[in-house]
């Protein structure tokens, strides 16, 4: 009688089952992926200052690639398409993604920045996220349409936990893989799982960086045309950064045949500009870099150095991520931008910090939120112009060729809808 109770109980209630079937199993994503980025995070600082502290290592690069691209040639050839793979199986499932995605992704990224490459730490904790989350499909008996969610739950709490911003972290588990469109069905799962990995993180005491921008200024109507000029900028420079990395990586791919060798080449590339510059601000994540942009004025090329650096790492198939990089690349043009926009060096650095990230990940919604998870609520306003604006500049473009456009941006590209952006970019249409 009282499971007949029950489960009449759940059958007159059928949104409160939801919400402790999905309560459930996103506490159980959010814990192991929150754990899972703790030890990420931890690791990734030990390599960045054993690199700092040992600066010789930088030369065995080439070395570390060419482990990498054989690690991934002979054992990780299901798993290399890494964050595509994820998008991929959300708009079109498929079978699970194996479980050895997570530590292969892991093991790459470590080695990327224990020897020098310029990456990021997003890649990683997507891939960690999705991979581990999926392997609950089979364990839970999902069904397919489960599944989609619990990738989204994945994804969104690998985003929240690394980087300290669960509120960004589920919206961008929403809105990465369908642009112009939000899964609203996904929304407990995302926002439950995010919010618990980043509850699970600090709970192993792990910190994120702290941002401040000393100063905002009035909101008035020349403000606010500044920050979407301010904005446009930054969308042209995702693109800058998006096709140059791909260009770079389809080069590596027509020249050298043999995949563990790319690698080789991009490290000789970055070991040789370190060693010729005599510097390693350009390598690794830049988190100091990023900081000081926000109070202090920095050489005005040092975007278009992290652009490079970033795009002959990626390019050449080492392992992280696109968005501290993106980050980095931002707040240094903001900061750059200081100089000719008339608004605050700590504000334009903040705007730049989550803009060009926006248009090159078509994300402008989860950014605004990052801005404000980050920074504080008062640049919201100014922030969000910047990501929209950006977002909107950026047109068929991004890091993520497996995104796919759910709504197009503006009525000119209405035949784009339902493809993918590595389509669009393969075989380009005519307005």
């Amino acid at each position: 009688m009282k499971l007949s109770f029950v489960s009449k109980l759940f059958r007159a209630f059928p949104v409160a089952f939801f919400i402790l079937r999905w309560l459930f199993i996103s506490a159980a994503v959010g814990i192991v992926v929150g754990s899972a980025s703790a030890f990420f995070l931890i690791s990734l600082d030990w390599a960045t200052n054993f690199r700092e502290n040992h600066r010789w290592v930088i030369i065995l690069l080439p070395a570390a690639g060419f482990a990498i691209g054989m690690m991934y040639h002979y054992f990780g050839k299901e798993v290399e398409a890494g964050n595509n793979l994820l998008l991929e199986n959300i708009n079109r499932p498929s079978k699970i993604i194996p479980v050895k995605m997570a530590p292969f992704v892991l093991i790459g990224t470590i080695a990327t920045h224990l020897f020098g490459g310029s990456a990021g730490r997003e890649g990683t904790a997507l891939q960690m996220g999705g991979s581990i989350a999926d392997q609950l499909t089979s364990i839970l008996k999902l069904r397919p349409r489960d599944r989609k969610l619990i990738l989204v739950a994945g994804i969104a709490a690998g985003f929240g936990s690394v980087f300290g911003t669960p509120l960004a972290g589920a919206v961008f588990g929403l809105e990465v893989f369908l642009i112009g469109r939000l899964r609203y069905d996904a929304l407990f799962p995302a926002f439950a799982a995010s919010i618990c990995a980043d509850l699970t993180t600090r709970a192993w005491q792990v910190g994120h960086t702290h941002y401040h921008i000393p100063v905002m200024p009035d909101y008035n109507t020349v403000h606010i045309l500044w920050a979407i000029i301010a904005g446009s900028i930054f969308g042209i420079c995702s693109i800058f950064f998006t096709e140059l990395t791909h260009r770079i990586g389809s080069f590596f791919k027509a020249s050298i045949k043999f995949p563990p060798l790319r690698p080789v080449a991009g490290g000789i590339i970055v070991v040789s500009a370190v060693w010729l510059m005599d510097t390693t601000r350009y390598i690794g994540l830049g988190v100091p870099v990023i900081v000081e942009s926000f109070s202090q004025p920095l050489p005005a090329y040092d975007f278009v150095l992290k652009i490079l650096f970033t795009a002959v790492t990626l390019g050449a198939a080492f392992k992280g991520g696109e968005v501290t990089p993106l980050f980095f690349i931002g707040a240094t043009l903001g900061n750059a931008l200081s100089a000719i926009i008339p608004l605050p060096t700590g504000l334009l650095a903040g705007m730049g910090f989550v803009a060009v990230f926006a248009g090159a990940a078509n994300t402008p919604l989860a950014c605004t939120l990052m801005a404000m998870e980050l920074f504080g609520a008062e640049c919201g306003t100014f922030v969000a112009l910047a990501c929209v604006t950006a977002y909107f500049f950026s047109g068929n473009r991004g890091i993520y060729g497996a995104q796919v456009i759910g709504q197009p941006k503006h009525l000119l590209f209405g035949r784009k809808e339902g493809k993918t952006l590595s389509a669009i970019r393969n075989k380009p249409e005519k307005l």
